[in-house]
């Protein structure tokens, strides 16, 4: 029997929540309601608010929602996420039993963000949202300290965001903390 988009809700949010406390992600859930977001993650000491999906696979593409959805007296009210909301979106996909977050600014007047598995049959590369560039496993917490490898990017030296992963064909938001992979390692070898 298929699930209500009730229990597609609640099994995501759970499998998102049990995803983010493997990894030591510090999870906060707001007291009341009516918030575009539904946690909000302690990210190595910044707080993120993060809108749980329940994403589906098409094929060899996990495809992943990237707005709302409610009854109004005029019909169906769709409406899409914006960075003045939340900070990220993080979804479940039952059929591969993983998970994704997928920071805001990739998200960028989208309906639908699709995330491909495998290769392309054409072998096209450019364009492309791979699903291992926005692995849940790919975010730490400040516990573990194992930030490189986050949103790593070439531009002459390694550099990584925080915690938001950069795909492979948006341009990174400058407004976001950089460094080098070599402040990275003096950092760690400071402690």
């Amino acid at each position: 029997m298929e699930p209500t988009t009730d229990q597609k809700g609640a099994i995501a949010e759970s499998a998102i929540v049990h995803a983010a406390i493997k990894l030591a992600i510090g999870v906060l859930r707001p007291l009341t309601d009516g918030h575009r977001y539904d946690f909000v993650f302690d990210l190595d000491g910044r707080l993120a608010r993060v809108q749980c999906k329940w994403a589906t696979l098409q094929e060899d593409v996990v495809s992943i929602r990237c707005y709302s959805c409610r009854r109004t007296r005029s019909g169906q009210l769709r409406r899409g996420y914006s960075a003045e909301e939340v900070d990220a979106i993080a979804a479940s996909c039952a059929e591969v039993d993983r998970c994704f977050y997928v920071p805001i600014e990739r998200l960028a007047g989208r309906v639908n963000l699709y995330l491909r598995l495998r290769t392309t049959r054409n072998n096209q590369r450019k364009a492309i949202n791979w699903a291992d560039e926005f692995a849940f496993e790919r975010l730490q917490s400040a516990a573990s300290g194992a930030v490189a490898q986050l949103g790593e990017r070439l531009a002459g030296s390694q550099k990584v965001r925080g915690s938001s992963p950069l795909g492979s064909t948006h341009r990174s938001d400058p407004r976001l903390f950089e460094t080098s992979g070599r402040d990275l390692r003096r950092k760690s070898a400071d402690h």
